[in-house]
């Protein structure tokens, strides 16, 4: 079984089944990969990076202009007058919150799903819309058909030539899977914060994958749009890949650039994923 076959079993299976077979796993990969004679990838150039790994909301796929594309088409037929933007960025901004309540116990873990399916509960009342339970479990699931911004799929392929190429998301793993095939996605394996009972910033998120990998963390790159994921990421070895996407937020709402000092802490820099595969093939030449 080739590595890349097997780092894709977990998107085959719907999850890794269990934390504690994690060892057995990817020494059974290692094993495989001795079997049919290809090598492990090596240390890629001076940042000695084997693995990168992303933050997906923002940082892969444009959320906001996706959510709002699909409810314009869908609030024609059903004839309702809504702000969709606004309404995008109350349901995101209830995420933090929700993880927060979960991180401290307020509530028991929950997969980002079901916290999405409450905070749209609590808008779709806030907007006076009425839904039938398919109506309401559709909507919920608008998370997992987010289109990838215009560079996002060319550059994964690329890093995919000379590294493993990885989700690491707040999302859950059967969201993750979905929005992989919906957006063409070209992932080695996904991993979300279901597996680690974990919402990021918090360290078993991002040691979690790192441990699945049976690399250090100083092999893999954690690359994102928000430099607070970045920061956590990198108080724990990780490297770090900052890819800025000014629209996140809507055109209208692009956010102050990052501080030199800001950007001088991260490992590489770059505008979009072609540019980050660029630099990274340059770096490995």
């Amino acid at each position: 079984m080739r590595r890349r076959d097997f780092l894709g079993m977990p998107v085959a299976l719907g999850g890794i089944a269990a934390m504690s077979g994690t060892g057995m796993m990817m020494s059974g990969a290692a094993n495989a990969e001795a079997a049919s004679g290809r090598a492990v990838p090596a240390a890629g150039g001076p940042l000695g990076v084997k693995a990168m790994v992303f933050d997906t909301f923002g940082t892969v796929v444009d959320w906001r202009g996706s959510i709002i594309r699909e409810a314009t088409e869908w609030s024609k037929e059903k004839n309702l007058q809504i702000d969709w933007g606004k309404f995008a960025d109350q349901w995101r901004a209830g995420y933090g919150p929700s993880m927060e309540k979960v991180r401290k116990g307020e509530l028991p873990w929950t997969k980002l799903d079901d916290l999405h399916r409450m905070i749209l509960e609590d808008l779709l009342k806030q907007y006076n819309i009425t839904l039938t339970e398919e109506e309401k479990a559709h909507w919920t699931n608008v998370w997992h058909r987010l289109s990838g911004w215009p560079d996002a799929a060319e550059g994964l392929a690329r890093l995919k030539k000379n590294y493993i190429i990885a989700t690491l998301s707040n999302g859950n793993v059967s969201l993750l899977v979905e929005m992989a095939k919906f957006a063409g996605l070209p992932w080695d394996t996904v991993f979300g914060a279901d597996l680690f009972h974990h919402y990021k910033p918090d360290p078993e998120v991002y040691l979690g994958a790192v441990g699945l990998l049976s690399m250090k963390p100083n092999e893999v790159m954690m690359c994102a749009a928000h430099p607070p994921d970045l920061n956590a990421a990198k108080v724990l070895g990780l490297r770090t890949g900052y890819v800025p996407r000014p629209l996140e937020g809507g055109p209208d709402r692009k956010p102050a650039p990052a501080s030199a000092e800001t950007l001088a802490g991260f490992d590489v820099v770059a505008k979009d994923f072609v540019e980050l595969a660029a630099k990274m093939e340059r770096m490995n030449s």
